[in-house]
């Protein structure tokens, strides 16, 4: 399995355990996540009742989640952002299909290799194929029309993330698919047929305006786009792009987010700051993590005032031990086992001692990174 962020050795080893009858920690989390995903039906773009602007069902389109009707006009034109509040209006439109796509066929792709239960896999190829590939149903590759602003703009390059971390860990799905599934379920032809489409997308992010304005985000949303980028590089074979991202990382983003002590004060100036910086900083452990495919040490870089991805893990750690006290913004919940991706991503791949915070958290076995990245020895709660 060529996977890009996923572990491909720690699914295979879960998967032989599997099979000789050995427990692994988050497996029945899977099993009833995947139970539930074998009986979504499929979705596509071209479910929505309202059409984009070109009048085509098959873009994408969505809203921006903080934009709200002004309670001053009477037609609330045009929309006002309240950050960190999301307008329920946004799951009128194809996020909300696209998110629950991507999820099922995460946990069917990974169900379907872990319990070598080919069933799974037969229904995550069948959601593939209408959301990309069947001509009356499949999305055109580009978000011209992602997270408008009604009464401002019929779409931003903003609209970007809202696929971002999703291609992400679908481009590992679909790897784990291709590798488990036989000929008849997902084909050569059906692989290929996605690459090309993620290749197009992927043009369209690095050409486009909207792409090009995301690309130049300092927050959170230029990580994203490098992140979905680098894996869509990867995923079809264009590791020139990979390579190049991958270099401009330092510069772009560790130099630019990140404090000396490891603060993100683009994160921390948002009304859900706890959320916001870990969200971010997932983000960069993960581009280190695409980067080191491509020989690109991002881990190791540190600018001249001790900047990078490593203090900004580190950043967290007085905060979850309850030797600081959190003073920035964060309206709604946040729950700390959230910290656990975080730190079983870094602790897998660069440094086994951050493990050991795992154990400071609430355990929760629902955590997917238990099953698709590599576990260092002394983190708490792990098969």
């Amino acid at each position: 399995m060529n996977t890009v962020i996923w572990d491909a050795d720690r699914i295979d080893s879960i998967r032989e355990t599997v099979s000789t009858g050995g427990a692994v920690s988050g497996l029945d989390a899977l099993r009833t996540r995947a139970d539930a995903a074998i009986r979504l039906e499929p979705v596509s773009v071209v479910q929505k009742t309202t059409l984009p602007p070109s009048g085509d069902p098959h873009d994408y389109m969505s809203v921006g989640p903080y934009w709200w009707p002004d309670p001053d006009k009477p037609d609330g034109l045009p929309y006002i952002r309240r950050d960190g509040e999301t307008n329920p209006e946004r799951h009128e439109y194809d996020n909300v299909r696209l998110d629950a796509l991507c999820s099922a066929v995460r946990d069917l792709a990974l169900a379907g290799t872990i319990f070598r239960d080919e069933s799974y896999s037969r229904h995550a190829a069948k959601l593939l194929r209408v959301w990309f590939l069947d001509e009356e149903t499949r999305m055109n590759p580009h978000l011209e029309y992602g997270q408008a602003i009604p009464g401002v703009c019929e779409g931003r390059g903003v609209g970007i993330i809202d696929t971002a971390g999703r291609f992400t860990e679908l481009v590992d799905a679909l790897e784990v698919l291709r590798g488990s599934a036989t000929a008849d379920v997902w084909s050569s032809t059906d692989h290929t047929a996605i690459k090309d489409w993620m290749s197009l997308y992927l043009s369209w992010n690095l050409e486009s305006e909207k792409g090009r304005d995301e690309a130049a985000a300092r927050n959170n949303h230029g990580t994203y786009f490098d992140m979905q980028a680098i894996a869509l590089g990867l995923f079809t074979d264009r590791t020139d792009v990979a390579k190049r991202i991958a270099r401009s990382v330092a510069s772009a983003r560790i130099a630019t987010q990140i404090e000396p002590d490891g603060a993100q004060p683009h994160e921390l100036a948002r009304t859900k700051s706890r959320s916001y910086t870990l969200m971010n900083a997932i983000g960069l452990v993960k581009l280190a993590i695409l980067a080191r495919r491509v020989d690109v040490d991002l881990w190791g870089f540190k600018t001249a005032d001790g900047r990078s991805i490593r203090r900004a893990v580190e950043w967290f750690i007085p905060f979850i031990r309850g030797e600081t006290e959190w003073r920035w913004e964060q309206i709604g919940e946040f729950d700390p086992a959230s910290y656990v991706t975080l730190f079983l991503l870094a602790a897998g791949q660069f440094d086994e001692s951050l493990g050991r915070i795992v154990q400071l958290l609430p355990s929760d076995d629902t955590q997917l990174v238990r099953l698709t990245c590599r576990v260092p020895p002394g983190s708490a709660d792990v098969g």
